[in-house]
């Protein structure tokens, strides 16, 4: 019996490696390198993100999103260090503690802010209150913000530099997660320097595996000196591959003809194009500006049903007779995809 065939809109995680990315994994593999990253390849993709971001800076490819982010932050606070986010950072929720462990103890400040977004005066007020210099209390070392973040939403580069503009004040560092950076810049339509470190970024992780990628992100320090520590930091947290190359090259592909921008276009107009038809069915407004590839709405019971039993994949985010899903759109979405979907929406008539 032929299984159902599955339409992946539960995250850009599940979507397949695109054909690129695949195809140059195989050009790769052909004849001996140095490993650990001693290796042509390597250098050549740091080359393109220097070329990328104009200026000098170090990338380290990892092979998670969640080894990127915690490594990263680890370079930047000291173990008794506090980290400031978002209530929703992903850093928080979906990271099992990797932050806390790989750092040695660091603690995360939870913050709220609309939209996913942290906001420069309640991070003034949090940090006011933060009792720095006090020995009984840990000491605030990094702010982290995710782009695009949680709810889909995008930071601006004035946003970002008036996030700065408090991190120097209080002589903080800055990372950003950028899993889904691709997005936010495709929507952005800026170069990305502008959103990093031209905007007071320190450490970027450069998301790709969400993407497009197999498995790889790049750490990125645009200060080439913090950029030494990292490297004994991913050897010891087992994140420096012997064969490199394999890494590297997916990102030096991904880069080149602009590969990353036109896959991160192509989701984020499938997702223009699903909340454009969810708008039209009364009740079905996304909760959250959709500025990326990720939508939140609310959907009956009884569509949700309809939509897992005609093969949909998508999360809902609760109990399911609440109706609150999150829909994310990848590379790989077809027009068709949407608009099959749109169409068991439009049948069953209003949203819970």
């Amino acid at each position: 019996m032929q299984s159902q065939k599955k339409i992946n809109f539960a995250s850009d995680n599940a979507a397949p490696v695109c054909p690129e990315l695949m195809s140059v994994l195989q050009s790769e593999n052909d004849g001996p390198a140095l490993g650990y990253g001693n290796d042509e390849t390597t250098t050549r993709m740091e080359h393109n993100f220097q070329d990328l971001f104009g200026c000098d800076l170090r990338a380290f490819p990892v092979a998670t999103g969640t080894a990127a982010n915690v490594l990263g932050l680890s370079v930047m606070t000291p173990p008794y260090g506090s980290i400031y986010c978002h209530r929703l950072a992903h850093i928080d929720g979906d990271e099992c503690g990797a932050p806390e462990f790989y750092t040695h103890g660091a603690k995360l400040v939870l913050l709220d802010g609309d939209d996913g977004k942290l906001h420069p005066a309640q991070l003034q007020s949090a940090l006011k209150r933060s009792n720095a210099g006090n020995v009984h209390h840990v000491q605030p070392a990094v702010i982290s913000i995710t782009q695009a973040n949680e709810c889909g939403t995008i930071y601006t580069p004035d946003e970002v530099s008036a996030i700065s503009d408090v991190a120097k004040k209080h002589d903080l560092g800055l990372h950003m997660d950028g899993a889904r950076f691709a997005n936010a810049i495709a929507t952005l339509g800026c170069n990305p320097a502008e959103v990093t470190c031209n905007a007071g970024v320190d450490v970027l992780s450069f998301g790709a595996t969400k993407n497009g990628a197999m498995s790889v992100e790049a750490v990125i320090f645009f200060d080439p000196e913090k950029g030494k520590e990292f490297e004994f930091r991913r050897k010891r947290g087992a994140h420096l591959f012997s064969k490199l190359r394999f890494l590297s090259a997916q990102l030096e592909r991904y880069l080149e003809e602009d590969l990353w921008l036109k896959m991160a276009s192509h989701a984020n107009k499938m997702a223009s194009r699903l909340e454009t038809g969810l708008r039209g069915i009364e009740g079905c407004n996304p909760v959250y500006p959709v500025q990326a590839n990720i939508i939140f709405t609310r959907l009956s019971e009884t569509t949700i049903d309809d939509l897992e039993n005609a093969g949909f994949l998508f999360y809902v985010m609760g109990p399911k007779d609440e109706g609150d899903v999150r829909l994310v759109t990848s590379w790989n979405t077809t027009e068709d995809e949407v608009d099959q979907f749109l169409q068991i929406v439009a049948k069953n008539g209003l949203s819970a």
